[in-house]
């Protein structure tokens, strides 16, 4: 009976297993699905997208331009090109370039489907109470992620290169960057925006399983603070304002999980009264 008993947790176990990884293998096949249409899309990706914050015109720069204007102090953020050029050193440079790209677009796109993919392989899990309370979670967590997207590119992005590209430690030096050095900023900061959004998302369900409580999140926020600063300082350059406007986002983030930990708690000390009631 024992030995029964721990064949069928066994297969049990490797049931699970295998429905793992048919889950990570839809997931890929979307990423790659994805990546192939980035990849004949390079014109668009590379001149339009990648390239576009290298330019004066970009929406970013337009936009401090104006504010800058009107504040009197033009000087600073207006301006006709950014004084570097962009070098591809390697032989197989702008091909590979041109594959990781496409993967890092595909991952973006296919976002939300490997959200779903995530979703079926932990809902069978979940109690029916549990399951509806969670139906919005593909929406709110992809509508996150490609708000931390847009903001890596259009802020963090523009400010990053900006600041790097027009930083000369003497007039005798000019700056050339290579291929992979400029996309894996642009990727950099756009990938972990979007990640970093996700904050909210990964509070609720470590409040869910008692791993986070509100008391928790309070208790360490001067913590917190310092950590977001640091994370502000990796994923931006290193001056004071851009780190700033990355800081600030993430810190509101940070308190909106703090309400949304404080009202899973009290939804399920409601529950445990209810049942004990």
């Amino acid at each position: 009976m024992s030995a029964a008993t721990n064949q069928g947790k066994e297969m049990s176990f490797l049931g699970h297993l295998e429905e793992l990884r048919w889950h990570l293998i839809r997931c890929t096949l979307a990423i790659v699905a994805m990546g192939m249409v980035a990849f004949l899309a390079k014109s668009f990706v590379f001149d339009t997208l990648l390239l576009g914050p290298k330019n004066a015109d970009f929406p970013t720069y337009q936009l401090l331009c104006k504010v800058a204007t009107f504040l009197g102090f033009q000087d600073s953020f207006c301006f006709d090109e950014l004084p570097f050029k962009i070098q591809s050193m390697k032989v197989a440079g702008q091909f590979s370039a041109h594959i990781w790209t496409s993967i890092t677009a595909g991952f973006i796109v296919a976002f939300p489907y490997v959200l779903y993919e995530f979703w079926r392989f932990i809902s069978p899990g979940l109690k029916e109470n549990e399951r509806r309370t969670s139906r919005g979670f593909i929406l709110i967590a992809s509508f996150l992620f490609f708000l931390g997207v847009l903001f890596g590119y259009y802020v963090v992005t523009p400010l990053s290169i900006n600041f790097l590209g027009s930083y000369k430690v003497s007039e005798e030096v000019f700056n050339q960057f290579t291929l992979e050095s400029y996309i894996g900023l642009v990727r950099s900061a756009t990938v972990a925006c979007g990640l970093i959004f996700e904050l909210p998302i990964i509070i609720y369900f470590l409040t869910k399983i008692g791993l986070v409580t509100p008391q928790f999140l309070r208790k360490y926020r001067k913590y917190s603070l310092v950590l977001v600063l640091i994370l502000s300082a990796i994923i931006t350059p290193p001056d004071i304002a851009s780190q700033i406007v990355v800081a600030v986002p993430i810190l509101v983030l940070y308190e909106i999980s703090i309400y949304i930990s404080k009202a899973v708690v009290k939804k399920q000390a409601k529950k445990a009264k209810a049942a004990h009631g």
